[in-house]
């Protein structure tokens, strides 16, 4: 059984209330859905109640005890994060209500400022939507050009034609680093790396990385980076925009109000610096407390842990999963995607699969997955995914595989 350093497995299991609930008397949850949500360990419960109970108030311009125990337990979430993605400057680190919001941010304000009619963006058939409609949203209001770089058989992205787009001089890459259906892990150091030569902009979705392994925005190469809290163990409501400093020195607010402002007069007002000029009005304060205490817990496991722990799981369960006769999981090998596994079943809609494995407490999800365009690719409707984190067990992998075994003989 792969163990975590400093917890057992037995033990960092234990850090989740939710993992000892029986979804109906007798029947335990086993849950295979992190992907779209994480769950909460009681640390990161505990720091947001405490927050109600002892420091309730609103930040940065009261005086008072409660303003300011709330103000420097809201910060010192900033700072967490700064160190946990390694960002140069806090004032780099804006909080977003999530990965979605940071996105549609930087197409907003950045894409309205810079994106001209004719102007080519390079985004990915694998993308979330998220991280597809702000870009045709800004492509139909400019007139600027998608193009995309291709999905291979095997999952991965076609970098030989992704070279090709690139003599386009896209002004903007925009792609996710690990995908949320196949898994497939991307190498964004690298396409990052060729898109600044070519002089485009590059913004990556990490919602299914930062939770899963070490991402330094140093070392990515990057200039945006979008990720939200509760896919990493935090609250929902609360996400992260970091972005190069002279970038967000150039973008305008989105929205007034609040702490976005530095001066108001009667007709005019004077911008506040960054980070503040982008997050406006009452902010998520407990949310944000949230995340501070989600990422003391996941560095206190370790993400190198965590990754090698989920690395196992994946390589386990696709062995598992090649067993089940009609079974085929989507995506690249083990070695190069994280813990997800979608996978359709000969003569079963993955609706109806999703539906018999919960009669057994298994939670999955069933779908396009926020991903239509990825499954058009593939030429399906939808799929069953299996996704992986670090409170997860081989022997759950077991409960699914048992549980494919009941739907097939269910279906015929």
């Amino acid at each position: 059984m792969p163990v975590l350093p400093q917890r057992s497995l037995a033990e960092c299991r234990a850090d989740f209330p939710i993992l000892q609930r029986e979804v109906r008397p007798g029947v335990p949850l086993v849950y295979l859905d992190s992907t779209a949500t994480a769950q909460k360990p009681a640390a990161v419960i505990d720091a947001m109640d405490r927050y109600y109970r002892l420091s309730n108030a609103n930040v940065h311009r009261g005086i008072h005890t409660l303003a300011e125990e709330a103000t420097a337990l809201y910060e010192a979430a900033r700072d967490r994060v700064q160190a946990f993605i390694n960002a140069g400057s806090r004032k780099d680190v804006i909080f977003t209500r999530n990965a979605s919001e940071s996105i549609n941010l930087v197409a907003l304000t950045w894409g309205r400022r810079t994106i001209k009619s004719g102007d080519v963006i390079v985004l990915t058939e694998m993308e979330h939507h998220s991280n597809l409609v702000p870009w045709q949203m800004l492509a139909a209001e400019t007139g600027a050009r998608l193009e995309f770089i291709r999905v291979t058989d095997q999952g991965e992205l076609d970098l030989e034609q992704y070279a090709q787009l690139l003599r386009l001089e896209p002004k903007l890459v925009a792609l996710t680093h690990m995908s949320n259906v196949l898994g497939t892990i991307n190498p964004v150091t690298e396409i990052a790396r060729q898109a600044h030569a070519a002089g485009a902009v590059v913004l990556v979705d990490g919602a299914q990385s930062v939770p899963h392994f070490a991402v330094d925005v140093q070392t990515l190469g990057v200039d945006f980076l979008a990720f939200s809290g509760h896919k990493m163990c935090g609250p929902t409501g609360i996400g992260v925009l970091w972005g190069r400093p002279a970038l967000l020195e150039a973008m305008p607010p989105l929205l007034g109000g609040g702490d976005m402002i530095k001066r108001v007069y009667l007709r005019e007002f004077k911008v506040a610096d960054r980070p503040y000029k982008f997050e406006a009005g009452t902010p998520a304060i407990a949310e944000a407390v949230g995340l501070g205490a989600a990422v003391d817990y996941l560095q206190s496991v370790g993400l190198d842990a965590i990754a090698a722990h989920e690395q196992e799981l994946i390589a386990y369960a696709l062995e598992r999963l090649e067993e089940v006769p009609g079974v085929k999981v989507y995506g690249p090998s083990a070695a190069k995607k994280g813990g997800v596994a979608a996978f359709t079943l000969d003569g079963v809609h993955p609706h109806d699969v999703a539906q018999v494995l919960d009669r057994d407490g298994i939670a999955v999800r069933a779908g396009h997955h926020c991903a239509m365009p990825l499954h058009d690719r593939f030429e399906l409707p939808a799929t069953t995914r299996a996704s992986f984190y670090l409170y997860n067990t081989p022997a759950e992998v077991d409960k699914l595989v048992a549980g494919l075994y009941k739907v097939k003989q269910l279906f015929g």
